[in-house]
Formats: C-alpha cells, sequence, structure tokens
C-alpha cells in the first residue's frame, strides 16, 4: 500500500488511509520531497480486498479530495475518488464500466480547473480574441491538439520528457500575455490573424501535459479506451466552464464599465504573464 500524502508549504495533510478489515500491516517506510510525504507499507490480507472498504480518514477542506487506485494480479485496475462527504471505496467484485468512466471524468474537470497553468492560457485565449465564433474555433483547435498528444502518449505512441514541456508550456501562457498587452486594432498580430493555429500548437505541448498528469494516476486495465475517452471529456467540460465564465465577466464589464474593459485585459495579462514567468523560472531552475 502506498499513500502520498500532499504537503502545502511545511504543512501535510493529517489525513490517513484506513486498513480494510482482515488486513494487518507491516513495517511502514517513510520517505519526504517538497510537496508530499509518501508512505509504503505491506499489507497480508487472507481474504483479499474484494467486497472491502478501502478509504481515507481525516479529510479537511484544505485537501479537498484524494484518489484510491487497486491493481489486483492479473486483473483490471480499479479507482475511486474519495472526499470529505464519501471518504470510502468498495472493491467490487467485477469493475463497473461506469465506476471508471465517472471518476476519470471527474479527475479530467479537475485538472483543467486546478491545474492552473492550463487554466490561465485558456483565459488568456479568450481575453486575446473577440468574438463567440472566433473564440469558439481557435478553443476547439486547442482541443484537438491536446487530445492528440494526449491520447498518442498515454497509449505508448509518443514520448517526451517532462521537464521541457512544462518550461514550454510556461512559455507558451507568457506569449499569449504579451500578444494581449501588446494588441493594436490597426494591426493585428500573427495570433490575432491566426489564433486557430497559435491555439493548435501550443495545444500540442499542453496535451503532453495531460498526459503526464494521467500517467501519474495510471489507466484501468481493460478499460483504457473508456477512461481516456471520460478523462479527455472532463477536460473539456472544465474548459468550458472556464471559457464561459471568462466570458461572462468581460460582458458585465462591457455593461456596466465599459471604459474599464480595457484597463481589466491590461492587468489580467500582466498577471498572467508574471505568473507564468514565475513558472518559467522555477521550472527552469528545478
Amino acid at each position: 500500500m502506498t499513500w502520498k500524502a500532499p504537503a502545502v508549504g511545511r504543512r501535510v495533510t493529517g489525513a490517513k488511509p484506513v486498513i480494510p478489515g482482515g488486513c494487518t500491516a507491516g513495517f511502514e517506510r517513510l520517505t519526504a520531497s517538497d510537496v508530499a510525504l509518501i508512505s509504503v507499507r505491506f499489507l497480508s490480507c487472507p481474504n483479499g480486498l474484494k467486497g472491502q472498504n478501502v478509504g481515507v480518514s481525516g479529510i479537511d477542506s484544505r485537501f479537498s479530495d484524494a484518489l484510491v487506485r487497486v491493481a489486483p494480479r492479473g486483473e483490471a485496475v480499479q479507482t475511486g475518488r474519495l472526499t470529505i462527504e464519501r471518504p470510502s471505496f468498495k472493491v467490487a467484485e467485477t469493475p463497473d464500466r461506469w465506476q471508471v468512466a465517472k471518476t476519470y471524468f471527474w479527475l479530467g474537470v479537475t485538472h483543467i480547473i486546478a491545474g492552473f497553468d492550463h487554466l490561465l492560457f485558456v483565459i488568456a485565449l479568450v481575453l486575446l480574441l473577440s468574438g463567440a465564433w472566433r473564440i469558439a474555433q481557435t478553443v476547439t483547435a486547442f482541443t484537438i491538439a491536446h487530445s492528440l498528444t494526449l491520447i498518442g502518449t498515454s497509449l505508448g505512441w509518443v514520448s517526451v520528457s517532462r521537464q521541457p514541456v512544462e518550461i514550454t508550456i510556461a512559455l507558451s501562457i507568457v506569449f499569449l500575455a504579451i500578444e494581449i498587452v501588446k494588441a493594436d486594432p490597426a494591426k493585428p498580430r500573427l495570433s490575432e490573424r491566426f489564433p486557430w493555429a497559435i491555439a493548435f500548437a501550443f495545444g500540442l505541448l499542453h496535451g503532453f501535459g495531460f498526459a503526464g498528469a494521467l500517467a501519474e494516476i495510471g489507466l484501468p486495465e481493460g478499460e483504457v479506451p473508456v477512461a481516456l475517452f471520460t478523462f479527455n471529456l472532463g477536460v473539456e467540460a472544465g474548459q468550458l466552464v472556464i471559457v464561459v465564465a471568462a466570458l461572462l465577466v468581460l460582458d458585465l464589464a462591457r455593461r456596466y464599465a465599459r471604459s474599464g474593459v480595457r484597463l481589466l485585459r491590461r492587468i489580467s495579462a500582466y498577471t498572467i504573464g508574471i505568473t507564468a514567468s514565475f513558472w518559467f523560472i522555477e521550472r527552469a531552475l528545478s
């Protein structure tokens, strides 16, 4: 049993894994990093885990959820999402395809909304462009591109080192922030004339980022197509929420403070650019 407890600053979550009934635990080996505390221990479960509850106790509001992954030898992997309201997961006799689909869908939604680099990139696209149709075309190009690299990487067709990808993703956000600041209606820049091409190119990079996150979670044996499809569907659903929310904010600004829309764009662009620049330096030096 491997338990990875995330750390925020110097504080580690007080949540602990609940050992299933009928199991006895052996010696615990602990390792620590800047972002997590990892515990590994062997369990002896004479009756197996099927029908047993696997869960976590003590989940608090700072750490909203946890992922449990049960990988029996020679059988399909089962996954479940644990929350404060639902802190345990029952290991099924036979894995349910709907359970896999639901789990990976919400993982996709969570990753795009909580993955701040992807979130800022989508917001920057909305700030850069005008017109719902142009935004829809550009976001669609971004979607197609990151879907291609997500699927290709997850299935082992292509492999790219993660650090260069993360560094370049940060640079892609800096690029969009600069384009927003330098936008001139009289002289459209490359990103405004061919936004779909820019979104597609950077979407390929972001797809590698999504694939890296999915690789950490793992794909359930026998249900890889379902898990890939629903994870990607969750990413698109989260992306749609971000686009709609950004458009609503801009629309409200135009209605009630039209003169402040340009200032809002500029402040947002500088905030996004500064944040992405910090990520670039941090990732390049790590």
